[in-house]
């Protein structure tokens, strides 16, 4: 059995095999270099090879590991299964296609340290780095749906709710994901909404992050979809738990000389 991780790292994977080994190369060559135990936990849904490509590379490394099935069962439900297994004191995600590299890991840290109870990457702050920018039209979309995601859920103090690199306090990321329903895109949302319903402390700071030219949203039906999610979240009935006492994290040093 591998070492008890400080940090569980849960890539959720749809048909990626291509863009899966690149990420995980460059995760893991990152990860072995802090001064903590990690785990990787794929999520690797669909037809393509993923799931076993990973496979593969987990019989060589018990720090990583993969589930999966090949229908499609969403973003949203695919971090909630890999949150069920993660055995950190912090759990995080990051997307497969590696639009957020995994050394701006290193901004939101400390943020965690100070005792912040999720800590999220965006695009949308003054010191946010767009490498490569979305189209136009993508662009105009984007800022649509914020409008429409505000007026409807809230939480008019994040500037952007879909960035896929999100960090949160083990207890808390079981807390919402416990709780939360939704399987696609909009799961960030849900997240989001239950936190601040709950009174988590959130901090939301600016990372790189470069489109891939590769969107798997249908615009038509996709964004049906994702407004049909938006008002399950804002009329649904969730069950209230208080937000737990802050824990206290093993720093970094103490986790090294473990």
């Amino acid at each position: 059995m591998p070492a008890v991780p400080f940090l569980s790292l849960i890539i959720p994977a749809y048909n990626e095999v291509d863009s899966l080994p690149r990420a995980l190369a460059a995760i893991q060559g990152y990860m072995n270099v802090q001064p903590y135990a990690y785990e990787i936990i794929v999520v690797a849904d669909g037809d393509d090879g993923s799931r076993e490509l990973v496979a593969t590379l987990a019989a060589a490394d018990s720090r990583l590991r993969v589930i999966g099935s090949a229908e499609r069962g969403g973003k949203g439900r695919g971090i909630r299964q890999g949150v069920a297994l993660a055995r950190g004191q912090l759990i995080g995600f990051v997307d497969a296609d590696y639009k957020t590299p995994i050394e701006e890991l290193a901004k939101l840290m400390p943020w965690l340290e100070r005792g912040y109870d999720i800590v999220i990457g965006s695009r949308g702050m003054a010191e946010s780095r767009i490498i490569v920018p979305q189209p136009l039209y993508r662009r105009l979309g984007s800022r649509a749906f914020a409008v429409a995601m505000h007026l409807l859920i809230g939480l008019w103090r994040l500037h952007d709710t879909q960035c896929g690199f999100k960090f949160f306090r083990a207890d808390v990321a079981r807390n919402l994901f416990g709780r939360q329903r939704i399987d696609g895109y909009m799961f960030d949302v849900e997240v989001l909404h239950l936190a601040e319903q709950s009174g988590y402390q959130i901090k939301e700071v600016g990372v790189r992050w470069q489109d891939d030219g590769d969107s798997r949203l249908n615009l038509v039906a996709g964004n049906w979809r994702n407004m049909q999610d938006l008002l399950r979240i804002r009329f649904g009935r969730y069950a209230q738990r208080p937000a737990p006492a802050p824990a206290d994290l093993v720093t970094h040093e103490k986790e090294a000389s473990a």
